[in-house]
């Protein structure tokens, strides 16, 4: 079923937001500036858009698969979620980066890719003394 997504542009210059049916789930997400990062240096990278996402919904941020490789760079908190309330005006998305080079990235270059995801459902825990499945033989046990 198809959910309408109220985005707001900040900058003409910006390409439009598409979901390509068929080519997975991620949406790519742009840099609206033109920086030069020397390595080490850190910064929230414009992204040029503000989004209104549907109640009980979340968008996860992440790098795309050749960003690194591109401009040597990584994203700092590693995935960024936005909840649905940041959903104002003014309610910029931006990309915490760290440079691991000396790099630039200009407008447009495609950076990073969210996608969005319904929100966890309600959770209860209980406590028991023992669990159900089977034994797999702790972390880091199955395997080289």
């Amino acid at each position: 079923m198809e959910k309408e997504i109220k985005v707001k542009y900040f900058s003409d210059k910006l390409e439009k937001l598409q979901y390509i049916e068929g080519k997975g789930d991620w949406i790519d997400l742009r840099s609206a500036e033109d920086i030069s990062l020397r390595q080490g240096e850190s910064h929230l990278l414009d992204l040029g858009i503000a989004v209104e996402l549907p109640e009980g919904y979340e968008a996860h941020v992440v790098p795309r698969s050749s960003t690194f490789k591109n401009f040597g760079i990584i994203q700092t908190n590693h995935m960024g979620v936005i909840d649905h309330s940041y959903c104002g005006d003014n309610d910029r998305w931006k990309w915490p980066i760290l440079a691991m080079r000396d790099t630039e990235i200009h407008v447009n270059d495609r950076v990073c890719q969210f996608r969005i995801m319904e929100n966890q459902p309600v959770l209860k825990f209980t406590e028991v003394e023992h669990l159900t499945g089977e034994d797999r033989g702790g972390f880091g046990s199955t395997g080289i």
